[in-house]
């Protein structure tokens, strides 16, 4: 499997590209902003996009959605329960930033512990609220890559502030979750450096300090 990260509009998200170099088959994860940038490094990667991956419906990153999804006419996933951050510039804090933000209606809804199939991608969804009512994480147990959007970062934990968070929340979401995965795992969040289970089980203080790891 193949991997680029694009960093992405004013709060540097982490937009991924994950494709199968064999069958040609990719998915583009977290498309905030800078929508034409990303659809150039698609092309230039020669990839077939099959679908939008979300982690949660934060402004920052769902911003391109709309561009990608019309440009690639492709669907887009996201955990079920996250539909009014998609559709309301409020409750996904865009508005309060001056730039309202709405992306498509969702056409697949994802819950926990489901595995789903796009092109020759397996990926299994990880409900991990939190930081938003109803984010999620996708794992890929066959290359050992966790796309966890804001939920776990390297050295820290996403911030639960804002409508939907709860700290107790997240934290049981990592506990249940993420740090019930081996060490190895490399876990890609939506901000900053990837990391692995290993290293933020014995290094994040917010695990550590909370006694979690």
């Amino acid at each position: 499997m193949e991997l680029l990260c694009i960093v992405v509009g004013p709060f540097e998200v982490n937009c991924y590209l994950y494709w199968d170099p064999g069958s040609g088959d990719g998915v583009i994860i977290d498309p905030g902003f800078d929508a034409q940038r990303i659809e150039a490094a698609v092309d230039n990667a020669g990839f077939v996009p099959r679908a939008v991956l979300l982690t949660h419906g934060h402004g920052d990153h769902i911003a391109a959605v709309e561009d990608i999804k019309n440009r690639f006419e492709i669907p887009v996933y996201v955990g079920n329960g996250e539909q009014e951050l998609l559709a309301n510039p409020s409750a996904n804090v865009s508005a309060f930033l001056g730039v309202p933000i709405v992306a498509p209606e969702p056409d697949h809804l994802v819950e926990d512990e489901q595995v789903i199939k796009i092109g020759s991608l397996t990926l299994r969804v990880l409900m991990t609220p939190g930081h938003t009512a109803a984010g999620v994480c996708y794992l890929d147990e066959s290359e050992g890559r966790l796309f966890c959007g804001d939920t776990l970062f390297a050295g820290g934990i996403g911030r639960t502030d804002l409508p939907g968070g709860s700290m107790r929340t997240l934290l049981e979401s990592i506990r249940s979750k993420i740090l019930r995965l081996p060490d190895q795992i490399i876990c890609y969040p939506g901000h900053g450096p990837h990391t692995t289970v290993g290293a933020e089980r014995v290094s994040n203080p917010f695990l550590v300090e909370g006694g979690l790891a």
